[in-house]
């Protein structure tokens, strides 16, 4: 099946622009997507004109639409596609699956959100007991993943997992390791059967 070329608008340390680039490589269709590398902290990257909250990833349609977030941009791949193949069918699964990418992206949120803080304000200015309570979400997160990891099968519960756990591994040294060894198991068998999580790593 042929669709036009789109645009995908994000930066390689973004867990969520890499929760789409391993979805289009599942589907079948990366190779349509080009992918523009963007600075969400400059004033004049054009981001701000299409997502007006500056965010990424930002998906450009060849009518002019702009798609965002994540989960809207796989929901409208896995539809091209046929549906159901990152996103399943079945009432039972699919919202198990959504809710599973909901905690996933959580906790990608609550990491996002202390590096932001250590990033963006001078260190009299941070506050450790908002950074605390970023790092209380992440654990807990954490958690509940550990006690019942993503399905084996390729969804977006299971990407959006391995991307929460790889931004772990990129921005905070993979501490989270030592205390979850199931997760570890689950990711390292994630990433030998998932080709796209390796090709999509940030360095």
């Amino acid at each position: 099946m042929d669709f036009a070329d789109m645009i995908l608008r994000s930066s390689p340390p973004s867990p969520f622009g890499r929760k789409v680039k391993i979805a289009a490589h599942l589907l079948g269709i990366i190779d349509q997507i080009e992918i523009v590398r963007t600075d969400t902290t400059a004033d004049d990257d054009p981001i701000r004109g299409l997502n007006p909250l500056g965010k990424i990833p930002a998906l450009e349609l060849d009518d002019g639409r702009v798609l965002y977030d994540s989960r809207v941009i796989i929901e409208y791949l896995d539809h091209l596609t046929g549906g159901g193949m990152l996103i399943p069918v079945d009432p039972v699964e699919r919202f198990d699956a959504l809710t599973g990418q909901a905690l996933a992206d959580g906790l990608m949120d609550a990491a996002l959100l202390q590096i932001y803080e250590v990033r963006m304000r001078d260190e009299s200015e941070r506050s450790a007991k908002w950074l605390a309570l970023q790092a209380g979400k992440v654990k807990r997160a954490l958690a509940h993943l550990e006690a019942a990891p993503p399905p084996a099968v390729p969804n977006v519960f299971s990407v959006a997992t391995a991307c929460a756990l790889g931004y772990l591994d990129l921005r905070f040294e993979g501490a989270w390791r030592k205390d979850h060894p199931t997760l570890v198991q689950w990711l390292d068998a994630f990433a030998a059967t998932t080709p796209a999580f390796g090709a999509t790593r940030a360095h």
